[in-house]
């Protein structure tokens, strides 16, 4: 499952995607447990999912076929 990745994500990385290797579907709770796993250095990391353009909760079922992102918090003013 290919994941996109934006701002303090993408640098602490070092990629504007995560390739996790999952079953044909998992939950957005399953997901996070596996990228801090596979990237620990996002440890700590606050951000939120992202499904198909709609953010989503824990619960929420993703398979590979969704587009899939991490949105860290946006501040401006």
């Amino acid at each position: 499952m290919e994941i996109k990745v934006f701002a303090s994500i993408k640098e602490k990385i070092g990629s504007d995607t995560i390739d996790l290797f999952v079953g044909d579907s998992i939950t957005v709770g399953e997901l996070k447990n596996h990228i801090f796993v596979d990237y620990p250095e996002l440890d700590g990391e606050v951000f939120q999912v992202a499904k198909n353009e709609s953010f989503v909760k824990d619960d929420e079922v993703v398979t590979s076929e969704d587009t899939v992102a991490l949105i860290p918090p946006v501040s401006g003013g």
